[in-house]
Parts: structure tokens; C-alpha cells; sequence
């Protein structure tokens, strides 16, 4: 079917609760989604898609034909809507992988024994703990062990490589007692082992008492160098444990969740709590969320696929931001855990900071994916947050106006991509409407002829030839007054913010024409912003300097008989810097355009001069600084 026909097929569909199925001319299911009323849902695909996502668009021209099911109420259509997901697991819905098998802690059987985490039991003769549920928690203990027990964590293979080598810098960091040295025997290794293993199967509570009673046998029978040793690792026990202890006692059991997108992915991370501990931590990429997905919309798909395949369900969960069908998601979690469950959104206190430990998760999981670095998401997602954006800005354009008292006019444009400066696509701009000072009409011109550029190959690549997602200019209300203008004129939709500075010339807020944003609380944001700030600064004083030294020392050179400005303008366009023209030859100069053999003896000579007769001139460039 064509979608005029689609449209009309959705037009006869009841104004009744329901799951309706999308299929491909393949017969294939390629989306499953509910209704409140199945009329008013399936019609809006097949209509004006210019409030679709680019995700949505491209299913619906992949649409042939579509089936639904009539529920008795929208409670009874999400239930079947999960069941039919988990069937037939169609390619436009939000689909997680159920990876939560079985994971082990193994413990080798030779020698020198090695602990280490697997993701299956294998029939090899090791010993094995477990299984585990938690890969994370698993992991995890296995490098706490490590750690507090300072065993190696190397490819090195004993006694085979003992004494072969200086001990690594973990040794040094007191986190490997290396036996790799030589000065470790194979029974003290083996009762570091042991104590590991201990640590292991019984947690740091009876770790530590176990530990304590042997250190203080260990004191009353003069053996102070094992009590020191028990002693310390008593300490790292508890220093593990103090992290792990993240959140307070009134924190029993809940889920935190919160996404991070970027381009056209997203990632969600669930962090787990129970008895006031983080027990587990998982990450999910979407790959496909689109372009600007409706995260409200996407919250409610991902909590119904996650729990879907998880059965114990904690009731509380907290989230990062508002969630479609709130209240039927809770009744549906409510009955699947047999208690009531809530949907947190909280705004501040402990379980907002374990909100932004969950964001940090997922921006460290989806930086790593691209090779970025998780802070760099984080401090977009922050600044977005903070300034109302859609989404996170991944282009960003920055703006600031230099000149000495009205002369030499310049502006430096750079830009951040991803959260880092992008220097491939820095602009400079010579200030050509007028002379003096005017900053807010220099930033007006400025912004005009970039916009300018754009419209002549719009959207051609990067530089003047992409669009940014967010605007920065060095300066306050005025400056963001004066480049609104241009935004308007040409039909351009992209904020648009002033960065204001304090008296030690400190960034202290963000502005646009109506009030200020304050941005010291927001440590990410804060830290983006003061970058940005300063290395517009940076870039648009240094081009300025640099004009300023080649004017100040072309002027110089009209103190010169036979040279004027046309030909002191060609010497530096020949030369480039003052030292090159000082030291060139008369038929070097003579080459210049414009040059004369008189003017070339003439700027020879003045340069060869006797000192004492030599005119006063800024040999090093740095002529107005």
C-alpha cells in the first residue's frame, strides 16, 4: 500500500485501546507500539511527517501494511504490547540484549595461583566462585582483591619470569607485592592468595574481623611485621568498603537511570542499589535513537524493555527527566513485582547525585564507544540541561572582537566539536564596515558575513559550511543584542548566549537579552565554558597582535626615501617578517613588485646604517605591544 492508502485504513480504525502492528512488503513485524485510541495513533504516521523523527520516517516508508489488536484498556494493551517485543523483537523498537547469564570468579590450580573473572565456567580443574548474577559485581571484587591484596595483575608468567625484569609501577604505587622481583616466596604469595580468596567468599565485614584477630595474635606474639601488614590491609578493606557505601542508610533499594544522547545514539545506564550498596551497573547503546528522539517517549520504551527482562523490580525507580505514560508504567511494574513501584524524578539530595552518577556512566560507556572522553559528554549533556536545550550541542561556535583603541579590528571564531576544540574549522575575520571602536557592530558584521558564507554552500561540511548548535560570544547582553538581528534575518533557529566575565576576568555566567544563567554550581559546565571563553579570547587577540606587529612595522618602512605604502605593503607581502627584509639584498628587494633600484639601495642602506645614525624601529616584531 501506498501512504494515502495507509492513511485511510488508519482513518476506519476504532477510537479504542489497542496494539498495532507495522509490517514491511516482506510481511516481516518491523514495529509494534500501543494506543490509547488506535484511530488517532496510526493515523498521525501516515500524515505530515514534519513532526517525525528521522527514525520514524524512515519505518514508516519501510510500512506495507498493518494489523492491530483491540485490548479491553491502554493497561492491557502495554502488557501485550511488551509480550509481542519480546516475540518477535521487531527492528524499530528499542531492543535489549537479555546478556545476564551466569559470571564466575576463577581461581587457577597451579603453583602461583591467579585470580581472575569469567564469563563461563570451564571443566580445567580451577576453582571457581560464583556464579554471579552482577557481571559489574563480580569484576569488581575480583579487582578489589587484587588491589588489597597487592597480586599481580600482569601477563606474566611465574616462576618462569621471576627476576627477569625491574617490578612494574604497581609495585611502586604499593598495589603488587611483584613476585616477579624474586623477594617474595611462593608461601607468601600463596597465603596473599589465600587471604584474597577469604576476602571473597565470606565480604568485608568478616574479612576484617577475621583479619583483626589474626593481627592482634600476631602483636601479642611479637610478630609486629605481620601485625603492620594485616594492619594495612585491614585499612584497604575499609577504604573499599567507605566507596562502596556511596549512598546513605535511607537508601534501601531503588534503581537509578539516566541517558546521555549523542548524534543519532543514545545511551541509557541502570544503576542498582540494595541495603544501601551499588550491587549493579549495566549500560545499554541505542544505536538508532535518532537524530532529536523524544526522550520522554524513549524513557518509557527503554523502562518497558528493561524491566521485560529483568525480574527483580525495586520499588523505587529514579530517572533523569520526565517519561511517557507515567502512571500506566507504574501500575505495569506494580503488578510484574506484586508491590507498589514508584517513579522517582528527583531534584536534589542524595538520590539527584546518584541520578548524575548514572549520566556519568552512560556518557563514560558512549564516549568510549566513539573514542572520546566520557567528561566531554557529560559537560555537553550539563550545559544543555543548564541552558534549555533540546540536546547536547556537538557544534559549537564561538565569537570575540580585539582591536588596540578602535584600530587593527579583529574577531576569532573557533569551534568545539564533541566537547573539544576543533581547530581544523577556526575562522579569522579583518573588521571591514568602518573604523574605530564599535564591538557590537564588529560582532554584528562578523556574524552577517559568516551566515553569509553559509547560504552560499549551505551545509557543505565543516567551517563556514555547517551550521552550529549553539552560539557563544565574548560578552554580555549587548553583544548577544546586537547578533539576534542577523539570526533573524536570515531564518535561523540556533541559540544564542554571551559569556560574562567577573572583575579578575573570570567567567562568572552565561547571558542571552534577558537574564543571566549562573554557572559556577555546574562544575562540567563551568569548566566547558571557561575553555571556550579563553581560547576565544586567545585566538582572536593573537591574530589581532599579529596584524598589529606587520601594520606598526609596514608603517615604518614609509620612513624610508622611495618607499610609500603600496611598496612597503608589497615588501612585507614578499618577505613576511621584518627580519627577512633586513637582512635580504638589493636584487632580492628589487624583485618586489613596484621596486626601483634606488628604493632597494635605499631600504638596504637604511637597514646598514651606522647605529648611531639608525632611526629607532621594533626590530622584533612586536612593534604596539
Amino acid at each position: 500500500m501506498n501512504i494515502k492508502e495507509l492513511r485511510e485504513k488508519a482513518m476506519h480504525l476504532p477510537l479504542k485501546p489497542g496494539v498495532y502492528i507495522m509490517k514491511n512488503e516482506k510481511n516481516e513485524i518491523i514495529y509494534i507500539g500501543k494506543a490509547k485510541a488506535l484511530k488517532n495513533r496510526v493515523s498521525q504516521y501516515f500524515g505530515s511527517d514534519k513532526n517525525h523523527s528521522e527514525k520514524v520516517r524512515r519505518m514508516v516508508m519501510n510500512v506495507d501494511r498493518f494489523d492491530y489488536i483491540i485490548c479491553n484498556s491502554e493497561f492491557e494493551a502495554l502488557v501485550l504490547e511488551c509480550s509481542l517485543i519480546k516475540q518477535h523483537r521487531p527492528k524499530y523498537n528499542i531492543l535489549l540484549k537479555d546478556d545476564k547469564g551466569y559470571r564466575y570468579i576463577r581461581i587457577s590450580n597451579d603453583k602461583w595461583r591467579k585470580i581472575t573473572f569469567e564469563m563461563q565456567q570451564k571443566d580445567d580443574g580451577a576453582m571457581y566462585l560464583g556464579p554471579y548474577m552482577s557481571a559489574w559485581y563480580a569484576k569488581n571484587a575480583v579487582d578489589e582483591a587484587i588491589k588489597i591484596f597487592r597480586l599481580p595483575n600482569c601477563g606474566k608468567v611465574f616462576p618462569r619470569d621471576i627476576g627477569k625484569g625491574r617490578p612494574c609501577l604497581n609495585y611502586y604505587i604499593k598495589q603488587c607485592s611483584a613476585p616477579c622481583s624474586g623477594k617474595l616466596s611462593l608461601e607468601e604469595y600463596n597465603e596473599s592468595v589465600d587471604a584474597a580468596i577469604s576476602f571473597l567468599k565470606s565480604g568485608d565485614s568478616d574479612c576484617i574481623r577475621l583479619m583483626t584477630e589474626k593481627m592482634n595474635d600476631a602483636a601479642e606474639n611479637l610478630d609486629y611485621e605481620l601485625a603492620a601488614k594485616l594492619r594495612d590491609r585491614i585499612s584497604a578493606v575499609r577504604k573499599i568498603s567507605e566507596k562502596q557505601n556511596v549512598v546513605e542508610a535511607n537508601v534501601k533499594e531503588q534503581d537509578a537511570i539516566a541517558v546521555i544522547t549523542e548524534g543519532l545514539e543514545a545511551c541509557f545506564a541502570v544503576i542498582r542499589f540494595k541495603n544501601g550498596r551499588l550491587y549493579d551497573k549495566e549500560d545499554f547503546i541505542i544505536r538508532d535513537a535518532g537524530e532529536n528522539p523524544d526522550l520522554p517517549s524513549l524513557r518509557s520504551e527503554f523502562i518497558q524493555q528493561y524491566y521485560s527482562i529483568r525480574d527483580n523490580i525495586p520499588p523505587v525507580i529514579s530517572l533523569d527527566g520526565e517519561v511517557e505514560d507515567e502512571s500506566l508504567l507504574c501500575e505495569w511494574l506494580s503488578e510484574k513485582r506484586g508491590k507498589s513501584v514508584k517513579l522517582n524524578h528527583p531534584q536534589k539530595g542524595e538520590n539527584m547525585r546518584i541520578i548524575e552518577m548514572s549520566r556519568e556512566n552512560a556518557a563514560e560507556s558512549l564516549a568510549q564507544s566513539h573514542g572520546h572522553l566520557g567528561y566531554e559528554l557529560t559537560a555537553l549533556d550539563e550545559l544543555a540541561r543548564l541552558l534549555g536545550l533540546s540536546k547536547p550541542p556537538q557544534y559549537i561556535e564561538s565569537y570575540d572582537i580585539s582591536h588596540h583603541a578602535g584600530s587593527d579590528n579583529v574577531a576569532g571564531m573557533i569551534v568545539y566539536k564533541d566537547g573539544r576544540p576543533y581547530k581544523k574549522a577556526y575562522r579569522k575575520f579583518q573588521i571591514k564596515g568602518f573604523t574605530g571602536q564599535n564591538d557590537y557592530g564588529s560582532m554584528n558584521e562578523v556574524l552577517t558575513r559568516r551566515f553569509e558564507e553559509y547560504f552560499k554552500n549551505p551545509d557543505s561540511g565543516e567551517g563556514f559550511g555547517q551550521l552550529p548548535d549553539l552560539i557563544l560570544l565574548d560578552g554580555g547582553k549587548g553583544q548577544v543584542s546586537a547578533v539576534r538581528p542577523v539570526l533573524e534575518k536570515f531564518g535561523l533557529d540556533i541559540p544564542l548566549f554571551g559569556m560574562v566575565k567577573d572583575n579578575r576576568h573570570r567567567t562568572r555566567a552565561i547571558t542571552d537579552e534577558g537574564h543571566e544563567i549562573t554557572i559556577s554550581s555546574k562544575r562540567r559546565a563551568f569548566t566547558l565554558i571557561s575553555g571556550i571563553q579563553d581560547e576565544v579570547h586567545r585566538f582572536a587577540i593573537g591574530y589581532h597582535r599579529k596584524k598589529h606587529s606587520k601594520r606598526s612595522f609596514a608603517t615604518s618602512l614609509t620612513d624610508i626615501d622611495g618607499i610609500g605604502e603600496t611598496r612597503a605593503k608589497a615588501l612585507m607581502l614578499r618577505f613576511k617578517t621584518a627580519d627577512r627584509i633586513k637582512a635580504a639584498e638589493i636584487e632580492e628587494l628589487m624583485q618586489v613588485k613596484g621596486m626601483t633600484r634606488p628604493a632597494a639601495e635605499a631600504v638596504y642602506n637604511y637597514y646598514r646604517a651606522p647605529e648611531d645614525d639608525t632611526p629607532v624601529v621594533n626590530s622584533d616584531n612586536k612593534t604596539g605591544e
